[in-house]
Formats: C-alpha cells, structure tokens, sequence
C-alpha cells in the first residue's frame, strides 16, 4: 500500500473532537503504515466534519469537494491494484478509511458501493478492458459506480433473485426491478446482479453486469429517506436493457464465488460505517459529560453516566477488533473464514453503533435532538448497520447454522 499523502484545506469550528480510548490503536493490531493512514485520514475528515457533511445531505447535494479530496489524496482506491492507480492494499485498508471518515462526522456511503463492492469485484474477475475502463477512475474518484443486488420480493434471500438476464445474438437483454440502490444519480454506471434465463430456479447462478446509467431502458426513482445523507437511495427499473458482451463481470457460470468476492467487503465496510458512526457518537458524548455541570459537578463524574458510557467504548473495541480480524481473512484470501468473521463484525459494529448513538443522545438530554450536536441524524443512520446489506436477525441465522451446526429453521 502507497503512504498515504498529506492534504491541506481550512479547519471548521465546532468540529473537533476529544480523544477517547475507542481512538487509540496498537502496532500489535495494526501496522505503523496504518496507523498512519488512520492519521492522514482523520486529518482530512476534521477539517470538513459534521456540519460539512450534514449541510450537505440536507441540501440534497453529494458530497464530492470531500470525495474529490479523498480521492486525489489516494484514500478511495487504497484497497485497489497499484498497477490500475490503486494504493495496492487491502479492504482493512479502505475499511480504515471509511472508519475515520465516520468518525470525523463524514460517513460517506458511497465508499461501500464504489471502490469496496464494485471494484474488488471488476479487479479480481473483470477482463483487463474492464479494468483499465473502470479501476483507474474508482481509484482517484473521478469514476463512480454504484451496486444493485436488493429486489422487492427478495428481500435478505439472494437466491430469490428475479432479475433475469438472456441472450440475444452476441449481446444480453437484462429485465429487472431493484430497490435501495445508492446513489445512481452520481455514478456513471451500476453493477448489477442478475441470473442467467436458465437458472431461475434452485440454487443462485449470479450474474453480474455493469449497465451504464445512460443506457436505454433503464430507469431510476428515487425514494424518499427519513436517512439524513449526502447519497439518495432508489428504485430501478430494468426493461429489455440490451447490453454488449463485454457487459458482463466474470464468468456466468462462476456461481457464487465472484458474487461474495463483493459482498464480504460490504459486510466488512458497513461494519467500519457503523465504527465510525459510534466513535463519533462516542467522543461528542464524552465532550459534553466533561463540560457540563449540574451542582457544580460536571455529569460525566456520575456513574449513571459514566458507566454506560465505559460499556459503549468497551463494546466499539471489541467491534472494531473483529472488524480487523475480517479484513485480515479476506484480504489473506480465506474466503470462507472471512464469510463468518465479516457477518460476525457486521453484527458486532451496529450494535454498538445503535447502543452508543442512544446513550449519547440520553447524555446529552434535549441538545441531543438538536440540529447543533447532530446525533439525532445519528440515530436513522446507525439503522443502517442493522438491517442493511443484510439484517442482524440473518446474520444470528447465518451463525447458529454455520458456526454452531444448529438445524435450519426455514
């Protein structure tokens, strides 16, 4: 992995936050190459932070003077191939960057979706066209590509996947609906996942297909959030959309393999999401309970207080060591091992996210609702780390059934 470059830009007010333990690291988890990857990054993220970010979302607008930063700094393509412009590192890597960026008040989305899914996929199972097309411009963030796998009727069961793809002379004909897809209306193009004409029943044969967005028929809505974000979510609709060979990521008879080589960095980014939504949650609370006085005792001395707030860093190291651990997995190329571990962290990171956004709001009493302290726009995003890409009651199935051997229940 490249070192990371230095930027430069002017401070907000109002944007710093305190040190917490949930801050530190150790060269016993991670590398000094690392650790300074977390610094650079943390530097670039305060000096936009919350207020930029928040600004942002309520405008309706992206946030691409970040994105642009972060991208020209090399932070978007670290996990990318060096050879195609990327920092030659690993999804621990960008899984740092996204962490950091949350925790600064900056968690942008779109950073699972475009260097994570979409390029990990095209750089392990794309044609050398379509990596020189796509990495290079995912890499510095001058391309962006969002993903569509979530259908209406499919829910959390992939194999449900009704979006269909068949042959017409040399080209496909993709027919299809999708939901919740993020950020279309500033990518160039979406990875789509469908299945081959033969292979509608039984077990899932994905197929995967990049569809630039201005191609005839295909159609997006958006649909409206409670989510306060700089990236809108929406809803596709795929009619006869006639695509080139070329079209197509990987081998159509490659099953699931190529598809989980995206789904288990998405799992481990909304982990390193809900991380950094946590840790930012985290130290606004800890600012507060030391600075706020009731009979001239600052609240952060009361154990009512204190303690719940110890329990939440508590819990967002222990995400955050499995969170490494899955990086580490997938990134050794144990597939199978990262699987488990990168639902596990998944799990482990929007809980504490969920539980430390609650208390810090219960902190903060009323000027936690407040547009001031942003936590309240907290408490939507850290649902996100719950049930998106797939819902903490999935993931206890997945492991009561793959880790513990227990019988199946559907």
């Amino acid at each position: 992995m490249s070192a990371p470059r230095t930027t430069t830009g002017n401070a907000r007010p109002g944007d710093e936050q305190s040190a917490t333990a949930a801050d530190s690291t150790s060269p016993l988890i991670e590398t000094p190459e690392r650790q300074a990857l977390r610094r650079a990054v943390g530097d670039l993220g305060r000096r936009y932070g919350s207020a930029y970010y928040l600004d942002k979302a309520r405008q309706g607008l992206p946030a691409d003077e970040l994105w642009a930063e972060a991208g020209k700094a090399g932070y978007l393509g670290v996990n990318l191939p060096a050879e195609y412009g990327g920092g030659g590192g690993g999804i621990t890597d960008l899984a740092i960057v996204l962490e950091e960026l949350g925790t600064a008040g900056c968690p942008l989305l779109l950073l699972i979706v475009s260097p994570a899914i979409c390029g990990t996929v095209i750089a392990r199972y794309g044609t050398e066209q379509q990596k020189q097309q796509w990495l290079p411009g995912l890499a510095d963030g001058t391309r962006r590509m969002a993903f569509g796998i979530t259908e209406p009727d499919a829910g959390s069961n992939s194999h449900r996947i009704s979006t269909v793809a068949r042959r017409d002379g040399d080209d496909w004909l993709l027919t299809g609906r999708k939901v919740f897809v993020s950020g279309i209306d500033h990518a160039d193009a979406v990875l789509f996942v469908g299945r081959t004409e033969d292979a509608r029943t039984g077990k899932l044969k994905p197929a995967l297909f990049v569809v630039p967005r201005d191609t005839p028929g295909f159609e997006y809505r958006p649909i409206p959030m409670e989510l306060v974000a700089p990236e809108k979510q929406f809803q596709v609709f795929l009619d006869d959309v006639r695509l080139p060979a070329d079209a197509l990521v990987g081998d159509e008879n490659a099953g699931l393999l190529q598809l989980f080589a995206g789904l288990n960095p998405e799992r481990i980014m909304t982990a390193a999401f809900s991380l950094g939504l946590a840790r930012q949650a985290l130290a606004k609370a800890v600012d507060y309970a030391r600075s706020r006085t009731v009979w001239d005792t600052p609240i952060g001395a009361h154990q009512g207080l204190a303690h719940p707030l110890a329990v939440c860093a508590i819990e967002i190291e222990l995400a955050r060591l499995m969170t490494q651990k899955a990086g580490h997995l997938y990134d050794m190329g144990d597939d199978l091992a990262a699987g488990e571990a990168a639902n596990m962290a998944k799990y482990a990171a929007g809980e504490a996210a969920a539980r430390t956004v609650d208390q810090a709001v219960q902190t903060l009493g009323g000027n936690g609702l407040t547009q001031e302290y942003g936590l309240g726009a907290l408490l939507t995003a850290t649902r996100v780390g719950r049930v998106a890409p797939v819902s903490r009651e999935m993931i206890l199935n997945y492991v009561a059934q793959h880790t513990l051997g227990l019988p199946r229940s559907y």
